[in-house]
């Protein structure tokens, strides 16, 4: 998920863990906690574009992270503030749910985490898009009403538990849509008598209401969408797999390692003689019809006998025409 929410749940465990003998200190300790697995961004600076991609939500974002940096960071904590009454194990143990909900979190958008690492499971529900302001906005306002109120309050107590409540209810409420929105198209595969392999759904940025759907046929990927609001039938655009195209890379370390990356679900497009990677999990850049570029692009660049991999950069002017599109078809077709 996105800082500002990663630092709010972190805040919200810090109050329950804690709030009640440091005040809001433990907020802002869990804070930083729920931010720290997420310096992982800085490897973009000093490792390749795939190596990056592959440590990106990786051993930072893991149980075992947790379990042996919680002790570091509550003893850091514990030094900073030996006037409060807080043990080290107390401040450790802080650090452990702030360190750990962050993963957990992350597992139900569809980039995932490997939260089992070192086993190279990624888990991702792909409930939830990176940001969702349905998750964030409320867990904010109980949390601020929180923070006015005395650190030996009930109330103060009851805001935390209800952010916590609310937040987690919306997350198993995305779990059941997106079953609801997978039998849709599931459904309408099947009125259309298209036979697939196998099919990916998530849900469309900021909300989920608007659901987008990956399938898997013999020599194409089809992609549609489907809002609550919808009343017409579920329609699908084909894109060639073309993996053909790569032709002597396909045995490429870097291309390999990408296949494991995207679970398979990419595509191969070529424009003006240059290759392209195109990642289907997080679908186009826009929801255009006549939208060909992905969201997540690496162009193909030959050196020698090895390939330098540049990932398409993303323009402000994408999200706006993303933004404008996504509000209209959120309101049904």
């Amino acid at each position: 998920m996105d800082s500002l929410t990663q630092i709010v749940l972190g805040a919200a465990m810090g109050e329950a863990v804690l709030g009640k003998k440091v005040g809001n200190k433990a907020m802002l300790y869990g804070a930083i906690a729920g931010t720290i697995p997420d310096l992982d961004v800085i490897t973009r600076y000093f490792l390749d574009t795939v190596t990056a991609t592959e440590w990106h939500r990786g051993v930072s974002h893991s149980i075992f992270f947790s379990i042996v940096c919680a002790p570091i960071f509550g003893w850091l904590a514990w030094k900073i503030n030996k006037r409060e009454s807080a043990t080290w194990n107390e401040w450790s143990w802080l650090m452990f749910w702030g360190l750990f909900t962050h993963p957990l979190l992350d597992a139900f958008t569809t980039w995932g985490t490997q939260l089992f690492w070192p086993f190279k499971t990624r888990l991702a529900f792909q409930s939830v898009f990176v940001i969702d302001p349905l998750y964030t906005v409320p867990f904010i306002i109980f949390l601020i009403l929180a923070m006015f109120q005395n650190r030996t309050s009930v109330k103060r107590r009851k805001y935390v538990k209800l952010g916590l409540l609310v937040s987690t209810s919306y997350l198993v409420l995305t779990l059941v849509l997106k079953g609801i929105a997978f039998q849709k198209f599931e459904n309408a595969l099947e009125e259309q008598g298209i036979s697939y392999n196998e099919m990916n759904t998530r849900p469309a940025p900021l909300n989920t209401v608007l659901w987008m759907a990956n399938i898997d046929t013999e020599d194409a990927y089809l992609m549609g969408d489907y809002s609550f609001f919808d009343t017409q039938p579920i329609s699908f655009i084909s894109y060639p797999k073309n993996h053909e195209l790569l032709g002597k890379w396909s045995g490429n370390d870097k291309i390999e390692r990408l296949v494991k990356i995207t679970e398979g679900w990419y595509t191969i497009t070529e424009n003006d003689g240059q290759l392209y990677f195109n990642d289907l999990r997080f679908g186009l850049i826009s929801l255009d019809n006549n939208e060909t570029q992905f969201a997540f692009s690496y162009k193909l660049v030959p050196n020698g006998d090895d390939l330098i991999l540049e990932e398409r950069p993303k323009f402000k002017r994408d999200a706006k025409r993303l933004m404008v599109a996504l509000w209209q078809r959120i309101w049904g077709n």
